[in-house]
């Protein structure tokens, strides 16, 4: 039985798999986090096809798609979309607007002995009902924001709560100028459909607690916090965390030095990781370049290459000097100035035990 709008919000609370048939440029903008893009056409062919209906009608370009797509290629692809079926024989497929695409791999899967369905509406009526839900529960539930300065935990308390979301996780980004992380961030439209799929799923289990994230700035690395959480958020009550510049600095130090290590050596390999992991860092710092002045600039750049040969010959302890440095004369001072504006919402503060203690209390 084909999926319509009412069965949208099972697909997403199950992580339903999804087929996308749509051609991989329109995949790659956009898609459901539970898709696997196995496309009707690819760009080339989609894009002969587009041109052939504004030339010469939709029957012309039918044709012509059934041209492109057949003997090996059609023999290719309905393989790729029998595996998928028959490891996930509970999933569903779609297209844009759950028309003609569809329509067609739902009948030639037929024709090869599989009955499979599909999503009526495709990807925009997907679309368009996460961003209605998105509102509606933006609109209805109390929200909760934990802030504090940089490094003082506020993403590891998170994930010890029950109804939480994680705006850094799906963003793939530590929000910082440091948080790059080795294998990029989601497109925008790709952020967003994460963001509402986990907003629904944490309405859903948890209907009557109030919903807690983290302190964001309007950018998360490249991804831009949509408007109306945006709006909601900086209205929001804040519970702070506080923590001494020593312990902030050795938890910079195991995210942004050691885990960061970690990430990029796993991604590329133990010397090819280190020196983009070293690039990464110059890089970020050199992101600051304006705001910290040229001579700051120029001597936390020396202290972070020291740091760096340190590094390499096996002592990564130096890097403590110029993150203290950092914390101390650039992220601290930003962020008291931040906190000032934002003293009115303040419902508690205290050290993460503290914290947590509280947010238990308080059903979060």
């Amino acid at each position: 039985m084909d999926a319509d709008k009412a069965d949208y919000q099972r697909l997403i609370l199950n992580d339903i798999p999804l087929i996308d048939t749509r051609a991989p440029a329109e995949f790659s903008k956009g898609a459901l986090p539970m898709s696997t893009n196995l496309p009707l056409m690819d760009d080339n062919e989609r894009a002969q096809v587009g041109t052939c209906y504004k030339k010469y009608g939709q029957h012309a370009a039918i044709a012509l798609g059934h041209q492109l797509v057949s003997g090996t290629r059609k023999t290719t692809r309905i393989e790729a979309w029998l595996n998928f079926a028959h490891t996930h024989p509970q999933g569903y497929l779609y297209c844009w607007r759950g028309g003609l695409r569809s329509q067609i791999v739902q009948s030639w899967l037929a024709e090869a002995g599989i009955s499979y369905p599909r999503i009526c509406g495709g990807y925009k009526a997907l679309r368009q009902f996460l961003l209605e839900q998105q509102t509606a529960i933006l609109r209805d539930t109390p929200m909760i924001i934990l802030a504090g300065y940089t490094g003082s935990g506020k993403t590891d308390l998170l994930k010890k709560q029950t109804k939480w979301l994680d705006l850094e996780g799906l963003a793939n980004h530590r929000g910082s100028a440091f948080g790059k992380h080795p294998d990029g961030q989601p497109t925008q439209l790709n952020f967003e459909n994460r963001l509402a799929c986990a907003l629904i799923k944490a309405q859903y289990h948890y209907p009557n607690q109030p919903l807690l994230l983290e302190d964001e700035s309007h950018l998360i690395g490249r991804c831009a916090v949509p408007p109306d959480l945006r709006a909601t958020m900086q209205r929001a009550p804040i519970v702070l965390v506080e923590a001494d510049l020593a312990s902030r600095v050795a938890h910079s130090f195991t995210h942004y030095i050691l885990d960061k290590l970690n990430l990029w050596q796993t991604h590329l390999g133990e010397e090819a990781g280190f020196d983009a992991f070293s690039d990464d860092l110059r890089q970020s710092l050199a992101n600051l370049r304006k705001r910290l002045g040229g001579l700051r600039y120029q001597q936390l750049a020396k202290t972070l290459e020291s740091a760096l040969i340190a590094h390499r010959r096996g002592n990564p302890e130096q890097h403590h000097t110029w993150i203290e440095a950092l914390l101390r004369e650039y992220y601290d001072p930003m962020y008291a100035h931040q906190l000032e504006q934002k003293s009115a919402r303040v419902l508690y503060r205290g050290n993460t035990e503290a914290v947590h203690a509280y947010l238990q209390e308080t059903n979060l």
